[in-house]
């Protein structure tokens, strides 16, 4: 190998030096090396953190993150640590759920959608707040985080229900409801629902834009009431089609 590189005109010594960094450095973020052969190496991620923690005597750079909620990853500045895996009783036990080996793991259920068997439907949670998702990865469930006054990364026409609850409470101020009604209308099949939680006055005016856009709505009050304020407005997308033109004949 030396020889090779010596023709290659790079010095063998300065690829010591890059390979022992690179060691350095996985070795700090308490990866293991799992096969080596040549200028090749494989590091692997532990399957859980207790090794790493100890470590930190030794290796004080980069430090475990101390971030209350490790699932907020978006409009964050990026920290110089290690996120910490979920906590386990055992340096066996495999942090989050073990997974089954190759090739089974592609057909096999992963320990957090175990929750979906139940129900025969597919469920996507979009929460409008990062801080939320623990609340639904840990329960077994998928979800996403959404800023509603931004386009929703989905083809067209992929929902069938929509459950917006609180959701114009909170843009209501920063962008038109119009824009966020027309991206639903986009994202929802036709004879779709969507299910708008909020005061009477709010869902007046989204009643008055949905009606706009021809689909048939209606408001009732919420399931503990009618003395509760919070009312339900039932709206569901139409199917229709634009009139045909015909050619006048001169």
């Amino acid at each position: 190998m030396e020889e090779i590189l010596e023709r290659m005109g790079e010095d063998p010594r300065d690829l010591k030096q890059e390979q022992d960094a690179i060691e350095d450095v996985a070795k700090h973020l308490c990866w293991k090396k799992v096969i080596e052969k040549n200028d090749l190496a494989i590091w692997q991620k532990h399957i859980n953190h207790i090794e790493c923690i100890n470590s930190r005597k030794v290796y004080k750079m980069p430090h475990i993150c101390k971030s209350d909620n490790p699932d907020a990853a978006w409009y964050k500045n990026m920290e110089t640590c290690i996120t910490p895996l979920p906590e386990v009783s055992s340096s066996d036990e495999v942090s989050g759920g073990s997974l089954e080996k190759w090739p089974e793991r592609a057909f096999a259920i992963p320990p957090r959608i175990v929750a979906l068997l139940k129900y025969q439907v597919w469920v996507m949670n979009v929460v409008p707040a990062i801080d939320q998702f623990g609340l639904i990865y840990e329960r077994g469930l998928i979800g996403t985080y959404q800023d509603w006054c931004e386009a929703f990364s989905t083809i067209p026409r992929t929902y069938d229900l929509i459950h917006a609850s609180g959701v114009f409470g909170i843009y209501q101020d920063r962008c038109d409801i119009t824009v966020i009604l027309l991206e639903m209308d986009r994202i929802l099949r036709p004879e779709g629902t969507v299910i708008f939680r909020g005061t009477v006055e709010l869902l007046v005016k989204i009643k008055s834009i949905t009606d706009g856009m021809r689909w048939k709505s209606q408001i009732m009050d919420h399931e503990s009431g009618p003395f509760n304020p919070e009312k339900i407005l039932l709206a569901v997308k139409t199917y229709w089609t634009g009139e045909a033109t015909t050619q006048k004949q001169d």
